[in-house]
């Protein structure tokens, strides 16, 4: 996936040669999914393979790298995992859900609009 341009400080200088790494010599130019992105639609492996056709939609696949824990500056191996952009944006739904909805309550707030807070209930 693009890194965004406020993000790209958190990745490594060295993150084009680590992605690279992982994608080419690790995966072998194929999504390394198993099953992580919960899209229930690959047993075993995900077979996409980088630059060929996507199976289902015959979309043209680009492998990204995907961080297991959504930490740009962690990049072990094993956080890692080359993905095509349908398992890689499966794996990332409820983080992505969770940061636009963070975006769109900070745009609010930026605009002078008040926080809403539910109030607890009190046992009496």
């Amino acid at each position: 996936m693009p890194i965004r341009p406020k993000n790209r400080a958190r990745y490594p200088k060295d993150w084009p040669a680590i992605s690279r790494h992982i994608r080419t010599e690790r995966a072998a130019g194929r999504c390394e999914c198993v099953g992580e992105c919960g899209r229930g639609t690959h047993p075993g492996r995900c077979p996409n393979v980088n630059r060929g056709r996507a199976y289902g939609t015959g979309s043209l696949v680009i492998l990204t790298v995907a961080h297991l824990d959504h930490i740009p500056e962690h990049c072990e191996d094993s956080n890692l995992r080359a993905m095509c952009q349908g398992c890689h944006l499966h794996y990332d739904r409820e983080h992505h859900r969770q940061t636009a909805a963070a975006t769109r309550r900070a745009a609010r707030e930026a605009a002078g609009q008040l926080a809403f807070t539910v109030p607890t209930s009190r046992s009496h």
